[in-house]
C-alpha cells in the first residue's frame, strides 16, 4: 500500500505543469471531446508506466542491493532537481490528428512520456519498492489526478495553479525519498 500511495502522490505533484499536462490542455482545447482524451491518457500511461515498472523490477535483479540503493538514492535526488526545471511543450506532440481523438491522445501521450520525469520516477519507484503493480497503478492514478482536471477544466485551472509551489513540494518529496534511500531507510522498513 505504501508503494501505491507514495507513487500516486509523487507523480500527481510532479505532473503539475509537466509537458504531458500541457499536452492535455492542448488536446482538450483542440478536440473538445473529454472522454476519448481521458481514455487515451489512461491507456498510454498504463502502457508507458507498465514498461517503466518492468524495467525497474529488472534493475533489481541486475544490481546488487548496495549498488541499487546508491543508484536509486541519487536518481531520486536528480528527480528532485529535474522537477524544478520547467517543461517546454513541443507542438509536434499534438500533430497526429489523422488518428482521431483517442488515437492522437494515445500516441502523443505515449511519446511525450518517453524519458519524462514521471516515467523515470516509475522506474525508480518500481525498483525501490519491488512492487510493480502497486507502483504502476499509483503512478497511473497520479497521472490521471493531474491530467483529467486539465482535460475537463482546461484554461480555468491552468491560470490558478501555483505551479512553482507544487513543483517545490514534489522536488522536496523526491529529495526526501532519495536521502532516505541513501541512508538505507528502505532496508529497515522492509521495502
Amino acid at each position: 500500500m505504501n508503494a501505491f500511495v507514495i507513487s500516486t502522490g509523487i507523480v500527481a505533484l510532479a505532473e503539475i505543469g509537466d509537458k504531458t499536462q500541457l499536452l492535455a490542455f492542448i488536446l482538450a482545447a483542440r478536440f473538445r471531446k473529454p472522454l476519448p482524451i481521458v481514455l487515451g491518457i489512461l491507456v498510454a500511461t498504463l502502457a508507458n508506466h507498465g514498461f517503466a515498472g518492468a524495467l525497474g523490477a529488472w534493475l533489481t535483479q541486475l544490481l546488487s542491493p548496495q549498488t541499487l540503493r546508491w543508484v536509486l538514492g541519487l536518481s531520486f535526488i536528480a528527480m528532485a532537481a529535474w522537477t524544478l526545471i520547467p517543461d517546454k511543450f513541443d507542438e509536434s506532440d499534438a500533430k497526429l490528428t489523422r488518428l482521431g481523438v483517442f488515437g492522437t491522445t494515445l500516441v502523443a501521450f505515449f511519446i511525450a512520456e518517453m524519458g519524462d520525469k514521471t516515467q523515470v520516477a516509475t522506474v525508480a519507484l518500481a525498483a525501490q519498492y519491488q512492487a510493480v503493480v502497486a507502483v504502476v497503478a499509483g503512478t497511473t492514478l497520479g497521472m490521471m489526478i493531474a491530467n483529467v482536471p486539465a482535460v475537463l477544466l482546461g484554461e480555468r485551472i491552468a491560470e490558478r495553479m501555483p505551479v512553482r509551489l507544487v513543483h517545490g513540494i514534489a522536488a522536496a518529496l523526491f529529495a526526501a525519498l532519495g536521502i532516505a534511500t541513501l541512508l538505507g531507510a528502505g532496508e529497515r522498513l522492509g521495502f
